[in-house]
């Protein structure tokens, strides 16, 4: 990735995050900001194991995917990484389907690292981490920082520790023998404890198993099915998740068409 697309991928971010309710520094909710600005978002627990997230359109819409499943700072992280995809990449009907080394930067797929960057950008953009570090964080040029900055920086831009001290390395406020020492205080002292001794946002290193799915996930359900897409119990599913049942969609129940192979990934791991 060159200069030039770097900037006009941090444009993207700041335009995007102009959009969206800050607190003093970061992100307040992010969740809540993609609804408000008119994407389709589907959260749903599919374990730890599975597919992180997903982006996709879908005739005049698009669709965003995250697994609740992982830790609320990994989930945000891939919501930031979908909406990279979005605003930069989707101008057809192929879905981005994220996993663990997607997200992680390792794979070679040039639009996968735009993402990451994006993402980054988004939540933790470099005129509000100097602003932070200035503020809120006192002697960082005498001692460097310690494992509680990380968990400050953590709680107010609603990040995980290994994506605060990667990105402090890649602004260069950290070296690389700084990002090791950090990562090993880390393991000692551990996430959940780090930010509990701050009084910051424990929430970020759990799971939050949550469901929320948006009303139009009954159409793409109902399609799939018409579609033999999905199976009678995956509609159920869906169904009892609206509290209702196959007799209110009966004039619905018409199968046809072709099925929609990239939503019927989604729509099947969920009864998995």
């Amino acid at each position: 990735m060159n200069d030039r697309r770097k900037r006009e991928i941090r444009r993207e971010a700041d335009s995007f995050r102009a959009k969206c309710n800050i607190s003093r520094y970061g992100i307040t909710d992010l969740f809540r900001d993609c609804d408000r600005l008119g994407y389709k978002l589907l959260r749903y627990p599919l374990g730890e194991n599975a597919d992180l997230g997903m982006a996709m359109k879908r005739d005049h819409d698009i669709i965003i995917f995250t697994n609740t499943s992982s830790r609320l700072s990994r989930e945000i992280f891939t919501l930031a990484h979908e909406i990279g995809h979005a605003v930069l990449h989707i101008d057809s009907l192929t879905p981005f389907i994220d996993n663990q080394a997607t997200l992680s930067g390792s794979g070679k797929d040039e639009r996968e690292k735009e993402a990451n960057y994006f993402a980054a950008c988004l939540l933790m953009p470099d005129d509000e981490v100097d602003r932070f570090i200035d503020r809120e964080l006192s002697g960082i040029e005498k001692n460097g920082f310690s494992a509680l900055d990380i968990a400050r920086i953590m709680s107010e831009f609603s990040v995980s520790f290994e994506m605060a001290i990667n990105r402090l390395e890649d602004l260069q406020k950290i070296d690389e023998n700084q990002k090791t020492r950090l990562a090993t205080e880390r393991a000692e002292k551990r996430v959940g404890n780090l930010l509990r001794s701050i009084g910051g946002n424990a929430r970020l290193n759990t799971a939050e198993e949550e469901i929320a799915l948006p009303p139009e996930f009954v159409e793409y359900a109902l399609y799939n099915f018409n579609c033999s897409a999905i199976p009678k119990e995956t509609l159920e599913k869906v169904l009892d998740f609206y509290h209702l049942s196959m007799d209110d969609v009966t004039d619905k129940l018409i199968p046809q068409g072709k099925p929609d192979e990239d939503l019927d990934a989604l729509i099947g791991g969920l009864d998995e």
